[in-house]
């Protein structure tokens, strides 16, 4: 759908490359500029996760169908190349603190005055004005700042730390589908536009649309919220597993009570866990007669929403994502003896070799989308912009 759309891709961390590889996904050409400084290069550096860079996990996880480019934007060539990339492309995306690409020259109005038709995003957590605005922060602090970790409490009410970097990835969806608007808007007016796309903003919102939800809903309360109900809460099941029942509608709630042979919890429909402790035990007590598959059988053959909690570490094996195809596999997985794994990781790390499912495509690209001749190309490894061609 995107075939034809060049975006060149100055992002870091998670929500730029999950942007810019969802418009990948949908057939645009991104040009990933990857951070090259003489003597320091490898390819996708960072220090986390070194396993997921090796076996490609990395890679699948964010940067799927990118085409690397590695640039040193501490030299003047390597801006100006960059710039020029940027020049040709119809979708520009950079993740830094606001005030970093005008220092290196890679700015919107700079930009925009060489080529007034460009898409430019800028993806941040606290956008690019505002108190915070040059404040760091990771997805909890998002969260919290937004309040929406105010509203993910456990029974006790504490603020539940998830493992998914939840805002992080809504970021890089709520990044691509503005792009997308953009895109329509040009083709209509032939104008580009500069998105500020902030994920404390979308938080935010969501926070504000349930805040004003639960103002002015009088029968509704923190105390007879959705995650206080008898009704719409997770169970342990009888082989240490869970359970997630969401019967919030009445109708749900009976097919339930009548498939477990408990008529007499049927009017029982919005009663909440702080109201009704005993019958709390009561529930508890009935999901860990079974387990997990067994609830989940009655879930499929009972209609009272009531669904397994997979575990991801099963992910791929997940009935539902095996029927629905979408199971990813890694490029590189091939089994090595232990000697051979050592060794690989020893060579990864020292000599800073590409894994084997790292394309640099540098050399490819200057030509392509700069005509840039093997003499050029030469002098600038000469020079320390970009990296030799084995690296």
């Amino acid at each position: 759908m995107l075939t034809g759309v060049t975006i060149v891709d100055f992002s870091r961390h998670l929500p730029g490359p999950i942007c810019t590889m969802r418009l990948a996904d949908l057939g645009a050409e991104v040009i990933e500029v990857e951070p090259f400084h003489d003597k320091a290069h490898s390819p996708l550096t960072g220090p986390s996760h070194p396993e997921a860079r090796e076996t490609g996990a990395f890679y699948l996880r964010s940067h799927r169908n990118h085409k690397s480019i590695s640039l040193n934007l501490r030299t003047n060539e390597g801006k100006a190349l960059a710039f020029a990339l940027a020049r040709q492309a119809d979708v520009v995306v950079e993740s830094y603190r606001p005030g970093v690409m005008r220092h290196l020259g890679l700015d919107y109005d700079r930009l925009w005055e060489m080529h007034p038709a460009v898409i430019y995003c800028s993806v941040t957590g606290y956008g690019q004005s505002g108190e915070l605005y040059q404040i760091g922060g990771h997805d909890l602090n998002v969260q919290a700042v937004s309040g929406f970790l105010s509203l993910v409490r456990d029974l006790e009410g504490r603020p539940v730390v998830a493992d998914i970097p939840l805002s992080d990835y809504v970021l890089g969806l709520y990044a691509s589908e503005q792009i997308c608007a953009a895109l329509v808007q040009r083709a209509r007016t032939g104008r580009g536009a500069y998105l500020d796309v902030s994920s404390a903003d979308l938080f935010s919102s969501w926070t504000g649309l349930h805040a004003l939800f639960m103002s002015y809903s009088s029968s509704i309360g923190r105390e007879t919220g959705r995650g206080s109900l008898l009704a719409y809460q997770v169970y342990e099941t009888a082989d240490g597993q869970y359970v997630a029942l969401a019967a919030l509608e009445e109708k749900f709630w009976l097919n339930f009570c009548r498939a477990v042979g408990r008529a007499d919890w049927e009017l029982c429909h919005r009663a909440s866990v702080a109201g009704h402790p005993e019958l709390f035990e009561d529930m508890k007590a009935l999901f860990l007669s079974r387990t997990q598959a067994e609830w989940s059988e009655l879930g499929s053959e009972v209609d009272c929403c009531l669904t397994a909690v997979e575990d991801w570490e099963n992910w791929a094996d997940n009935p539902y994502v095996a029927n629905r195809e979408i199971a990813y596999t890694l490029p590189y997985l091939e089994k090595k003896s232990p000697e051979q794994e050592e060794s690989f990781a020893h060579r990864y790390r020292a000599e800073r070799l590409s894994p084997p499912w790292h394309t640099d495509y540098t050399y490819e690209l200057l030509k392509r989308k700069l005509n840039l001749t093997e003499e050029d190309l030469s002098r600038l490894q000469r020079q320390g912009v970009i990296p030799s061609a084995s690296s």
